[in-house]
């Protein structure tokens, strides 16, 4: 069991690595370094090895081994990002970067995403190496940077070039996993991710014959362009079911006692109330515009007119996705991927899916564990190249009324200091028995 110890220490990680501002804008500009000495010099505090490696120069990663109890056994990934997406102080009821600790309550940018979780690992660790603890398996722990972007510079650059880091890993954790979910009916679901949809960032780029704003114009850029993205943000998407997905709605139906119809499923989520929300947003593919860009003066007709689209695609969908904007795009209208990376399905019968479902239920007995599919993505992306499965599994027990899912990304971020001291319980008791 995780001493007092690690449950104070996993608050004032949270909160320091909170104040080390590690904003990731894109472009390049974000610098993690510092928070990757801080990570590195607890690992190394508790008598590991931590190596620093760098693409880029300040763009930072942590990789460290901690020594099983059984060298037969396959290796676990333990990994967390570093970066935080951008906060804007005026909006916040604190400022995003003070990490305050306020009314037992964790403030800042990263509270959620992901910087509670990083905290969590390194209080473990610590936590058994005051008390002479090994696991049955090798655990790498890799704290990331990039994540927030591309990952050129965080995990894809560990899986390209440092693979020999994770000989062993077959499997691996992280994010967005095992928190809870109150459905409004005093039930507590706690929902373990086994999937990932695929990203598929799009450009969209139209050419035409510039001109007079004057001037009739049939061959205007701007006009192909918007038709086109008209068309992808108006389409409606088929309904696909992938195992995650089905063994989700399937679990879900036996815990509310309703018939699992799964040639119905409109009917089904209406029968699960708050619940439908675990699953909505993984029954399809999807393409949302996010970003246009043509013109320089209101009286010049453009010779062409970019778009961006924010696309997303379920395991096995990637050749609909791609056969689909194909024809919504049309003639006139070029797409091409600036940013790529494939779905992900992870077995919810496996060995380590039930190791994670028991150390919930042990320290939330009143819970319910279920799989789902993420809608978005992870480093559990990239490391899959290196034959890692992903799961999303840093624990936390929230409080009604408290949106975490709201707060990824959010103003006002935030985690409860009884969240983290769950977290690290949960957390310990799952790696010592994976």
């Amino acid at each position: 069991m995780a001493d007092e110890r690690a449950l104070d220490e996993v608050v004032t990680f949270t909160s320091e690595l909170i104040r080390i501002d590690t904003t990731n804008r894109g472009g390049g500009d974000c610098r993690e370094r510092p928070a990757a000495e801080y990570a590195a010099e607890r690992l190394a505090g508790a008598g590991l090895e931590p190596v620093l490696l760098e693409r880029t120069p300040g763009r930072t990663n942590v990789v460290a081994r901690l020594a099983g109890t059984d060298p037969t056994a396959d290796a676990l990934l333990v990994h967390g990002h570093l970066d935080v997406v951008p906060a804007e102080a005026a909006d916040w009821s604190v400022h995003p970067f003070s990490g305050e600790v306020r009314d037992g309550v964790v403030w800042g940018r990263g509270a959620v995403d992901m910087k509670n979780m990083d905290a969590m690992i390194l209080a473990v660790v610590r936590a058994w190496a005051r008390q002479g603890v090994r696991p049955r398996r090798d655990i790498v722990i890799a704290f990331t940077a990039d994540e927030e972007a591309s990952a050129e510079d965080g995990s894809g650059f560990l899986a390209d070039r440092h693979a020999a880091l994770f000989e062993g890993c077959t499997e691996g954790i992280s994010e967005s996993g095992a928190f809870t979910v109150h459905d409004g009916s005093g039930r507590q679901l706690y929902p373990i991710a086994a999937g990932e949809r695929g990203t598929a960032w799009l450009k969209l780029t139209a050419r035409g014959r510039a001109g007079h704003g004057s001037k009739v114009n049939q061959d205007n850029a701007v006009t192909r362009l918007a038709a086109a993205v008209a068309r992808i943000g108006e389409h409606e998407w088929p309904l696909r079911l992938t195992p995650t997905v089905r063994a989700a709605l399937t679990e879900l139906a036996a815990l509310y006692g309703v018939d699992p119809d799964l040639s119905d499923v409109d009917t089904l989520l209406a029968k699960l109330g708050p619940a439908a929300k675990l699953v909505e947003h993984t029954l399809r593919n999807s393409s949302n515009p996010t970003m246009l860009d043509a013109g320089y003066k209101v009286n010049v007709i453009p010779g062409q007119a970019v778009a961006h689209i924010d696309g997303r695609y379920l395991p096995g969908g990637e050749d609909e996705f791609r056969a689909t904007m194909d024809r919504l795009t049309g003639p006139d209208v070029d797409w091409e991927f600036e940013h790529r990376e494939p779905a992900l399905e992870a077995p919810v019968d496996s060995r380590t899916f039930a190791r994670m479902r028991a150390a919930v239920q042990e320290f939330a007995p009143e819970g319910h564990t279920v799989p789902y599919c993420m809608s978005g993505g992870t480093d559990a992306k990239q490391f899959s190249r290196l034959g890692i499965t992903g799961y999303g599994f840093a624990p936390l027990k929230l409080p009604e009324g408290f949106d975490y899912q709201a707060l990824f990304h959010g103003v006002d971020e935030r985690v409860p200091v009884e969240a983290l001291h769950f977290g690290v319980r949960v957390l310990d008791r799952f790696l010592r028995t994976a």
